[in-house]
């Protein structure tokens, strides 16, 4: 009895090989993509020495390292190489680009009002410190007021 009026009866082969379907599209587990920068891993990158590792980031943050560091550069660079994982690192320096030897470590950085947390993360390799740290709020808007244009300033009464 596979029909009943029309209707699929729930032992029908038709029924099973909907529901074999439905099973066979579900979405399942995501795997970790694996971090690559520039087509190394991690662990590449950390065993490459310092020089090779320039050569695979950008332009601006590769000359920042050859033309050297000034010295506050430098004493962020060696705190941060020298921290602990769960050790914060305050500073005011936002121009120091991150080498993957900064990955896992958090840096307090400064925005111009307050220290901001930024854990580094692989992805943040060859960009700037300072890049993930805003300096600026974004405009909370309230609704219209004295000043505003002629069109806007009739508001019905409550």
């Amino acid at each position: 009895m596979a029909r009943k009026k029309g209707k699929i009866m729930p032992g029908s082969a038709k029924a099973s090989r909907r529901k074999a379907r439905k099973k066979a599209s579900a979405i399942q587990a995501r795997k970790k993509k694996e971090f690559l920068y520039r087509g190394n891993t991690m662990e590449q990158l950390l065993a490459m020495p310092l020089e090779e590792v320039i050569e695979l980031m950008p332009s601006r943050s590769r000359r920042t390292y050859e033309l050297g560091l000034n010295y506050e550069q430098q004493l962020l660079y060696d705190g941060l190489v020298a921290a602990e994982p769960g050790q914060v690192v305050r500073t005011h320096r936002r121009d120091l680009p991150i080498v993957p030897q900064f990955v896992g470590k958090t840096v307090s950085v400064y925005n111009g009002k307050e220290f901001k947390d930024v854990e580094i993360k692989p992805e943040m390799i060859g960009h700037f410190i300072g890049e993930f740290v805003l300096t600026r709020k974004t405009p909370q808007h309230s609704g219209p007021g004295v000043g505003a244009t002629r069109s806007s300033k009739f508001m019905p009464l409550k």
